[in-house]
C-alpha cells in the first residue's frame, strides 16, 4: 500500500507513513499536541507539492498560520501559492451564533451537527486534508446520528481519493462512545500523563490501530520543540 509521510521522520520509521487515500483519526486531550501533529502532516503534504486543505473549526486561519510558522512551517507561503487552503469554519460558526443570539433564537442544533457538510468545504483537486476539530459538531448529537454522519464523511473522503486526518477531542470521543475508531483506517491518540518515576508530566503518542500495518505496542514519549514534535527514543 502506498504511504504518505507523516511529516515526522521518527514516526515514519515507526509506521511507514499514513496509508494513502485513507482516513486517520487523531484523538487526544487539550494541550496534548493534536493540532501540531496534524500540522506536520499538512506541512509535509505542501512540501511534497500536494494540494492541501485545513478545515478549521476552532481557530482562525491566521492563528493556525501563526502556530505553524512558530514551529518552522511556512504555511503562509503555501497559502499564497495556492497549495494550501484554510476554510474559515470557526469564523462562520462564531458569526452565525452571534446572529442567532441577536434574534433570541436558542435552537442552534443545525449549526452544531452538519458533519457531512464539511465535504463541500474541500476545494476540488485536494489530496491532503486536516479537519480540526470535528468534536464541535457533536454536542447535541446522539451516538447513532454521529456514527451515520461520520461514516458518510469517511466514505466521501475515500471517493475523493483524499488522505485525511480527522481530529476529535477526547471528551467528544468519549461522549460518542468511542465509535469513530471503527470507521477509520487508523487511530492515533495523544495525551499528557504524570511520570511516577521522574515526577514530571510527559506527552504521549499511542498508535492504537492502522490496518495492514505493523504498529508498536508501547506508547512513545514526545516533546514539542521549536521545530515541532520530536519523538523521544529513551
Amino acid at each position: 500500500m502506498e504511504r504518505v509521510s507523516t511529516g515526522i521522520k521518527e514516526l515514519d520509521r515507526m509506521i511507514g507513513g499514513y496509508p494513502r487515500n485513507r482516513t486517520m483519526l487523531l484523538t487526544g486531550t487539550t494541550g496534548s499536541g493534536k493540532t501540531i501533529l496534524g500540522l506536520h502532516f499538512i506541512n509535509q503534504g505542501c512540501l511534497d507539492g500536494k494540494k492541501c486543505a485545513i478545515i478549521a473549526t476552532e481557530e482562525t486561519p491566521e492563528d493556525i498560520i501563526a502556530q505553524g510558522e512558530s514551529l518552522g512551517m511556512p504555511l503562509s507561503k503555501y497559502d499564497k501559492k495556492g497549495i494550501l487552503g484554510i476554510e474559515r469554519v470557526y469564523d462562520e460558526r462564531a458569526e452565525y451564533i452571534k446572529d442567532v443570539l441577536e434574534f433570541d433564537v436558542t435552537d442552534i442544533d443545525e449549526l452544531q451537527s452538519n458533519i457531512i457538510g464539511l465535504l463541500e468545504r474541500i476545494p476540488k483537486g485536494t489530496e491532503i486534508v486536516l479537519m480540526d476539530n470535528i468534536g464541535v459538531f457533536t454536542l447535541n448529537m446522539s451516538p447513532n446520528e454521529f456514527r451515520a454522519q461520520f461514516d458518510a464523511l469517511v466514505h466521501g473522503l475515500a471517493k475523493k481519493n483524499i488522505t485525511a486526518m480527522l481530529i476529535l477531542d477526547s471528551a467528544s470521543d468519549e461522549r460518542m462512545g468511542g465509535i469513530a475508531a471503527y470507521s477509520v483506517y487508523g487511530v492515533l491518540k495523544t495525551s499528557v500523563k504524570d511520570n511516577p518515576y521522574t515526577g514530571s508530566r510527559e506527552r504521549i503518542l499511542e498508535i492504537l490501530k492502522i490496518r495492514n500495518t505493523k504498529i508498536p505496542i508501547d506508547p512513545a514519549r514526545f516533546d514539542v520543540t521549536s521545530s515541532g514534535i520530536a519523538l523521544l527514543t529513551k
